[in-house]
C-alpha cells in the first residue's frame, strides 16, 4: 500500500485517524480524508517518537504507530490529559492492516544467522528512505529487504571486498574497475575510490554522482566516496536506485519474474539465490 499523505482518502486513512485520535494526538476529525488536522497530528507523534517530522505516513511511521497502539495507551494530548489509556482494535480488515507489518522479528526471518542485532540498528534507515521516496508498498520493501541479502548479506551497509572480478592477480586493488567507461570511472584511483559500498553496493564514479545528487548531497559522494556507508545515506541510496529502476522492477515483479527484477539492480544474476529465498520468505512473513 502506498505511503500515506496529505490529500488521502479511504479506509486507511479513517484508521489511522482513529488510531491517532486514541493514541492522544487529535486529527481534528475522523473521516477519511488526510487534511491539514491529520497532518498534525502524525507530526506531533512522528515529534513524540524522534522519527523524521514530515507527515508521511510509510512503514517507519506505521511501525511505530502499531508500537503505540499495541501498548495500549496515548501519550499527548486529550488521553494524556485525563490520564486514560485505550485499547486499540487491530483487528479489523481493512485500514492501515492492510499495510505490511515489518518489524525486526519478521525481517531477521528473511536473513538467517544475521545478528538480530544489525536489523535492529539498521532496519529504520531503510524504511524511512523507502517511505520517503513513495515506495513503501510490500512490493518494493520486499524488493529493497532481498537487494540487501543479496548485496551484504548482514543487515550492513559495507564496502566490497576484494576478488578475482574488481583487482587482478597481484595488481592494484580494485584496479579492473579503474578504467570501466560503463561506470563513468576515469582511471585510477575511481575504481577503489568507487567501490561498491552501502545496502545496495552502490559501484562507480557515475552511480555515486547521479544518486548522490539525487538524495541532496551534491557532489559529497564524489569528494568523499565513504559517506555511502553511513547509514542513513546508505538507506537513501537503496531507495534512490530503486526509484530510478521502479517501473521496470513492478513489472518483473507483478510477473514473478525476480531474475529480471535482480538484474535491474546487480545487472547480472550474482546474489540470485539470496535474493529469491529472501523475496520469497518475506512474502510469507510480512504479507
Amino acid at each position: 500500500m502506498p505511503t500515506l499523505k496529505q490529500g488521502s482518502s479511504g479506509p486507511a486513512v479513517q484508521d489511522l485517524q482513529q488510531k491517532l485520535k486514541s493514541l492522544g494526538f487529535d486529527p481534528k476529525g475522523v473521516d477519511g480524508h488526510f487534511g491539514p488536522g491529520t497532518l498534525a497530528a502524525v507530526i506531533a507523534f512522528q515529534k513524540s517518537k524522534k522519527l523524521g517530522a514530515d507527515g508521511l505516513v510509510g512503514p517507519a511511521t506505521l511501525a511505530a504507530i502499531r508500537a503505540a497502539a499495541k501498548a495500549g495507551h496515548g501519550t499527548t494530548g486529550d488521553a494524556a490529559k485525563t490520564g486514560t489509556t485505550t485499547d486499540i482494535d487491530d483487528t479489523s480488515d481493512d485500514g492501515l492492516d492492510e499495510v505490511p507489518e515489518v518489524g525486526v522479528g519478521a525481517v531477521a526471518k528473511m536473513f538467517p544467522g544475521v545478528p538480530v542485532k544489525n536489523i535492529e540498528e539498521n532496519l529504520s534507515f531503510v524504511l524511512k528512505a523507502l517511505e520517503d521516496a513513495g515506495l513503501g508498498d510490500l512490493d518494493m520493501i520486499l524488493m529493497a529487504l532481498a537487494t540487501i541479502r543479496a548485496e551484504t548479506g548482514n543487515f550492513t551497509p559495507l564496502s566490497e571486498f576484494q576478488s578475482k572480478f574488481n583487482t587482478p592477480p597481484g595488481g592494484p586493488p580494485f584496479s579492473l574497475y579503474d578504467n570501466r567507461k560503463d561506470l563513468g570511472n576515469q582511471g585510477p584511483p575511481d575504481g577503489a575510490n568507487f567501490r561498491g559500498r552501502g545496502y545496495i553496493q552502490l559501484t562507480g564514479r557515475n552511480n555515486y554522482r547521479i544518486h548522490g545528487e539525487a538524495i541532496g548531497l551534491g557532489d559529497q559522494l564524489i569528494t568523499n566516496p565513504k559517506l555511502a556507508n553511513d547509514p542513513e545515506i546508505a538507506g537513501k541510496l537503496l531507495a534512490s536506485f530503486l526509484k530510478s529502476q521502479e517501473k521496470a522492477i513492478r513489472q518483473a515483479l507483478a510477473k514473478g519474474d525476480l531474475k529480471k527484477a535482480r538484474k535491474l539492480v546487480n545487472g547480472g544474476s550474482h546474489g540470485l539465490p539470496e535474493f529469491t529465498a529472501a523475496f520469497n520468505i518475506g512474502k510469507k512473513v510480512l504479507a
